[in-house]
């Protein structure tokens, strides 16, 4: 391929990182083995990432000379596990084992051998029987206040509640709890 068709290769690479950022329902990667190089940027794109003791975790973009800035990962992993792991991991192109990965925060939940699928299934079970409305409007103030002042970030946090608490949720929340009863979300 030529430079034109690999960039156009790589920002669509790119774009699918960027749509599970932005879709508006969390995301859960279930990992076990290991997920290296694009798929260690689709986990770590994720919201959610649920791992077993087998898991690694390898930005090997460095590795084979190309920058470890791959797909948008020198924007998202130092906002996951902090600048200097980030740039240990994205220039040493190291595998990162399980238990190093929960320590710095790389992985949501580590469970036991063979059960990452099953307790990533559990989580998606309960993000789906929750406030789908709440949990879309978490997920993009998480992403859209990564890069703003505290001001506009507040300022953003106030609209957003003053919006839900006239939402139908939010009154089913107070019906159900007046009813000493689960609430019934409706995602509106």
């Amino acid at each position: 391929m030529d430079t034109a068709e690999l960039l156009d290769f790589n920002r669509m690479t790119g774009q699918v990182v960027r749509a599970v950022r932005e879709c508006p329902f969390p995301v859960i990667a279930a990992v076990h083995g290991v997920a290296a190089g694009a798929g260690a940027v689709l986990a770590l794109a994720a919201d959610f990432r649920v791992a077993d003791p087998s898991a690694r975790f390898a930005f090997l973009f460095t590795r084979v000379g190309l920058s470890g800035g791959d797909m948008g990962a020198a924007y998202l992993l130092p906002r996951v596990v902090g600048l200097g792991h980030a740039t240990r991991l994205l220039m040493l192109g190291e595998p990162v084992r399980a238990p190093e990965a929960e320590r710095i925060g790389l992985i949501s939940l580590l469970t036991d051998e063979g059960h990452a699928d099953e307790e990533a299934r559990a989580l998606a079970r309960r993000l789906a029987d929750g406030p789908a409305l709440a949990h879309a409007q978490t997920k993009a103030l998480l992403t859209a206040e990564l890069d703003m002042p505290l001001s506009a970030a507040v300022e953003l946090d106030a609209a957003t509640q003053a919006l839900l608490m006239n939402g139908e949720d939010y009154a089913e929340f107070h019906a159900a709890f007046t009813e000493k009863r689960p609430p019934k979300w409706q995602g509106r």
